[in-house]
């Protein structure tokens, strides 16, 4: 074999050996959802509607994000809702709209989230370090949401419809201002920026 098929070979491992970690590592934190009598997916709905922003905190973005119907993201966020985690308010510009926010106790239940222990080990990273992994992943995320044709869902920082003044943000797809509080929040109006790395080697 020659130091070509080698270097082939050993790419072709370690692309394995990183889809089965970020599995893996998905199955280990999911394994800890049990607690407190929240399902997986409660757990999932309440960091999403922890971190999503205004516009997006509604059941269709919610059952985008969890890649599943309506009817059983309907259904998820009404189980939250009837135990006091998540409360229900009409948008202010459409009466058939509605956006959830977590309640106090909903805030106090993520503070047990499970996924805490791997929070606590990233956080051990260094900030250059952290921020690449941060955009390796973000890249590979909207990078498969293109190929399974399903929202992507991201931050304004890589975002195709964001920009920036002194001041504050704006998004053009929503043709809205974004204070500085919602930089990091999620969003579904999010279009990966086309120069990213996944975006190029995938057209």
């Amino acid at each position: 074999m020659n130091r070509y098929q080698k270097r082939m070979t050993s790419k072709t491992q370690n692309i394995d050996h990183i889809a089965e970690l970020l599995v893996h590592i998905g199955r280990v934190c999911r394994a800890e959802e049990g607690q407190a009598g929240l399902t997986p997916a409660q757990w999932t709905c309440l960091r999403f509607f922890a971190r999503a922003n205004a516009a997006t905190r509604k059941p269709s973005a919610f059952a985008s994000f969890q890649v599943t119907t309506r009817g059983t993201a309907s259904q998820i966020i009404k189980t939250l809702e009837a135990r006091g985690l998540l409360a229900r308010h009409k948008s202010r510009t459409d009466g058939r709209s509605v956006r959830f926010d977590l309640t106090r106790a909903g805030l106090a239940m993520l503070k047990h989230d499970p996924s805490g222990d791997l929070r606590r080990l990233l956080a051990a990273l260094d900030a250059a370090d952290c921020a690449a992994f941060a955009g390796t992943l973000s890249g590979l995320s909207s990078a498969l949401a293109g190929l399974k044709n399903t929202p992507a869902f991201g931050t304004c920082g890589d975002c195709r419809h964001f920009s920036t003044s002194e001041t504050a943000g704006f998004c053009a797809c929503m043709a809205a201002t974004i204070e500085v509080d919602d930089f990091d929040t999620l969003c579904g109006s999010y279009c990966a920026r086309t120069g990213s790395t996944f975006t190029r080697k995938l057209t």
